[in-house]
């Protein structure tokens, strides 16, 4: 699985140690993690509604599989995310968090907060959250006995969303302002992850458009 790590302005500084917990889970899992958001906070600047455009395009050229991003709270990155087709996102705070939206909700996003309860043992309550979202069966339910409702109502959610969003992908990437989706993809890290691993060439080259612009 390729897993995108998407880190904003304000909590920065604390991406080597978000990335490192990441790292030291994923690597283990065969998964490859790509830190495609602000690495310090002298990288180029993003803010929470960036992250929602970097995951919404990442994850609908199927560039990568999942996503981790956050904010201070992670409430704002939550909403950035879900906005945007094809983009499921959950709340995670503890690793019961991640565990159940890993069992129930089998979505490809979480939002973290890296700021609040990010206290004494924050890189272990990290490790263990990223964990239970990447370990077990997805979808498998909780209760087990639960699982078919949970299933079904997972895709339903999906019907709904995209009866919401009508558009065509692209379509709705070019009614973003579009100095936003700019500096949303001007990071290298960003630009090599989607490069290299897309599987849509479409939006491939809507963002090589952008960037040439």
């Amino acid at each position: 699985m390729k897993i995108a790590l998407l880190m904003e302005n304000s909590q920065a500084g604390k991406n080597p140690v978000v990335l490192n917990e990441l790292n030291t889970v994923a690597e283990p899992l065969g998964h490859q993690v790509f830190n495609v958001g602000m690495e310090s906070e002298a990288d180029h600047h993003l803010t929470y509604v960036h992250l929602g455009i970097m995951a919404s395009i990442l994850i609908n050229a199927k560039a990568v599989d999942f996503v981790i991003a956050g904010c201070g709270t992670g409430q704002g990155a939550l909403m950035s995310l879900n906005l945007h087709p094809g983009v499921y996102c959950g709340y995670c705070f503890d690793p019961s968090d991640a565990f159940l939206f890993n069992q129930i909700n089998n979505g490809n996003a979480l939002a973290l907060a890296f700021a609040k309860g990010f206290g004494w043992g924050a890189e272990l309550n990290l490790k263990y959250m990223f964990e239970k979202a990447l370990t077990g069966e997805r979808g498998a339910g909780y209760p087990i006995e639960r699982r078919a409702p949970q299933v079904q109502n997972a895709g339903i959610l999906a019907e709904v969303k995209a009866a919401v969003l009508k558009s065509d992908y692209l379509e709705t990437l070019a009614s973003i302002d579009q100095s936003l989706v700019k500096t949303a993809v001007q990071g290298e890290r960003f630009q090599s992850c989607l490069f290299e691993n897309s599987q849509d060439q479409a939006v491939t080259d809507y963002v090589k458009h952008l960037l040439a612009d």
